[in-house]
């Protein structure tokens, strides 16, 4: 006979309480195998794909793309024997599906240390999932039907709206962010009224108020809040410091041709990596952090270096583990691919916690400078700006140089004007001599 287990949306990461449902990888009808990747979301942190922990056919998805769930809410019903090869179970025990076993669970990626069996309150508009009784004794209902592997994305009252009216989802196009159907769509089809005109590119756009809303949420969510919060814990300081980098500029251009640094991608910012490591050692409180809870400040004896990249769902901030041990190659090597990955959208949740330091890149902007806001777990954070050619004062002669700013922001709690000083004093100066390193 059939058995029936439900997937619960698992914590992929340290704290997190819920997701948003970006896209489904499987359909009812599917059949799946175990640790096959079934559903992707978007955590505050990064998109993660997760996968299922049995092997069996899909009957069931409760929850459209586009919705956001809680942590320990039933996202997919299965059937792990279809072909009703498991011994019959007793009677009394047949009323209640087996739950996720937690031995069964833990091998796969993205999964926190939650039980899958939590009980949470549902989400306001998620689909709740069927009750077990119901699941044991008849085959979960199936989901609406896709045509074409289309499934409307509408909200639960948006969807009941419509079979009221008896107007078809799959005739319309969504004018809410991400191609969302809203109850205005559905009474406009019902009315016989043409939808809005609504691109890919303007979705949620306004003609009357020629204003368009996207919903916060997810990675933007996530950084608003840290943000904020850092801006109003922390009293921030901020500092500055303009330097003559060509000695650095030229140093990279050797290494370029040379044969260690073949096919290496040697940027400014590897050695703004290094300095900032090398001048943490004779500064670390820069690198301490503030414990509030135990009226403590601890020191790391170690670097976990953020840096800050700016993606197409916000900005992240993933960490090279232990950037103070890598050389200059082994951290040009780490950048690059750091960056690569977060561009992709593949930052792991897991890649963006424990940060000790982070460096923020605005000269690939092109900005000279700023006052970069210190990440939430951290005590300074460094902001590197453009070079450019720049008059300069050399040996009392006005020369061209390569010359770029350097802003410098530290919670004043942990870290004094003179040690924020001094730490900004070294970094600049090994970025504009980088044979002071061996002095170090």
């Amino acid at each position: 006979m059939p058995e029936y287990k439900q997937f619960p949306l698992s914590d992929t990461a340290e704290g997190l309480t819920e997701a948003d449902i970006l896209a489904w990888r499987v359909k009812p009808g599917d059949t799946v195998t175990v640790n096959q990747i079934v559903v992707e979301v978007e955590t505050a942190k990064a998109a993660v794909e997760l996968p299922i922990p049995w092997a069996g056919v899909v009957t069931e998805l409760h929850v459209e793309p586009g919705q956001t769930v809680e942590v320990g809410t039933p996202i997919l019903t299965m059937d792990v024997d279809p072909d009703g090869k498991a011994a019959p179970a007793p009677a009394a025990a047949s009323a209640e599906p087996a739950a996720p076993a937690e031995e069964e669970m833990k091998p796969l990626v993205g999964y926190g240390s939650k039980a899958a069996g939590t009980t949470r309150r549902a989400r306001k508009g998620a689909t709740p999932a069927p009750a077990p009784a119901a699941v044991a004794a008849a085959p979960a209902p199936v989901a609406e039907t896709p045509r074409g592997g289309y499934v409307p994305l509408a909200k639960p009252p948006v969807r009941k709206l419509a079979k009221d009216l008896g107007v078809d989802l799959h005739s319309l196009t969504g004018s809410a962010d991400g191609g969302v159907i809203t109850r205005d769509d559905v009474h406009r089809a019902a009315n016989g009224s043409a939808a809005p005109a609504v691109s890919t590119v303007d979705s949620g756009y306004d003609p009357a108020t020629r204003e368009r809303r996207v919903p916060i949420k997810g990675v933007r969510k996530a950084t608003a809040a840290a943000m904020v919060q850092s801006a109003y814990t922390a009293p921030h300081v901020t500092e500055f410091l303009t330097i003559d980098v060509t000695p650095m500029m030229e140093l990279r251009e050797k290494l370029k041709k040379s044969r260690e640094f073949s096919g290496v991608k040697l940027t400014p910012l590897a050695f703004a990596a290094k300095a900032v490591c090398l001048a943490a050692k004779r500064t670390p409180d820069v690198n301490a952090v503030w414990d509030d809870a135990a009226q403590e400040i601890v020191y790391k004896d170690y670097v976990h270096l953020g840096i800050a990249a700016a993606t197409p769902r916000g900005l992240v901030v993933p960490k090279i583990r232990d950037a103070d041990s890598l050389s200059l190659k082994e951290l040009a090597v780490a950048l690059t691919e750091l960056t690569d990955v977060a561009r992709e959208g593949k930052t792991t949740p897991a890649a963006m916690l424990g940060g000790t330091f982070t460096i923020t890149n605005v000269g690939v902007f092109g900005v000279d400078t700023g006052t970069p806001i210190i990440n939430p777990g951290e005590s300074a954070i460094l902001a590197v700006g453009a070079i450019r050619d720049t008059p300069w004062v050399v040996d009392g002669e006005i020369k061209v140089r390569k010359v770029m700013q350097l802003s410098l922001s530290f919670d004043h709690r942990v870290v004094d004007g003179q040690q924020g000083s001094e730490f900004l004093a070294d970094v600049g100066a090994l970025l504009a001599d980088p044979a002071v390193a061996i002095t170090y």
